[in-house]
């Protein structure tokens, strides 16, 4: 459907050109004190994985700040809360290692981007240690960190998504119950849902 598809590195280069040599230099082996930092102050990540097959999912991923525990400089873990039970991710992982990581820090355009290799794990002592009212997650991702970066903040720049006045009006988009019944066609009600679901908010974050 489409006339003119780039088909080469070479011919986007043609297009798009050079990076500069320090968007190139600030690629990373390692965490720096600069990565830690933003670790800290990050509450949400976006976990990219890919299949055997090639195919891809990204993952959104939330805590308290500093939820991605720094072990040394070369390694991070994540706590896998409750979710689903597709394990989309997770799965991916055991056929694919490579992981990709955005992580954000609310009001701060900037992202650090995390890559390297990981593994699901299920140390007790490690998964202890990030219990919450007591309820400890029963497995965690521990990532290989081979390259760290900044990136830039032209994305939210030109999104405005720290911006509330650019946010859309409260009630724009359905209730999460609503949609679910009409792309299900369940039989049950969007409000019985959106109670459901709505329990599993306060009651099943840990």
């Amino acid at each position: 459907m489409f006339d003119h598809v780039v088909t080469s590195v070479t011919e986007l280069r043609e297009v798009l050109g050079a990076p500069r040599p320090t968007t190139t230099a600030k690629s990373l082996p390692a965490l720096d004190p600069h990565a830690r930092a933003f670790l800290a102050l990050s509450p949400f990540a976006l976990l990219a994985t890919s299949g055997a097959d090639g195919t891809c999912d990204v993952s959104p991923r939330g805590d308290a700040p500093g939820f991605t525990r720094v072990l040394d400089d070369h390694t991070v873990v994540l706590p896998e809360r409750p979710g689903n039970r597709r394990l989309d991710s997770l799965a991916n992982v055991l056929a694919n290692p490579h992981v990709g990581l955005l992580y954000l820090v609310p009001g701060v355009s900037e992202t650090l981007r995390v890559n390297g290799s990981a593994c699901v794990v299920r140390d007790p002592g490690l998964l202890a240690s990030f219990a919450v009212d007591g309820r400890e997650p029963l497995v965690a991702l521990a990532v290989r960190v081979e390259e760290v970066f900044l990136h830039c903040q032209k994305a939210f720049r030109r999104s405005a998504l720290w911006r509330w006045e650019t946010w859309p009006e409260p009630g724009a988009l359905p209730t999460m119950g609503r949609m679910l019944v009409d792309q299900l066609a369940l039989a049950r009600s969007a409000e019985e849902l959106d109670a459901d679901l709505k329990d599993g908010y306060v009651h099943r974050l840990y």
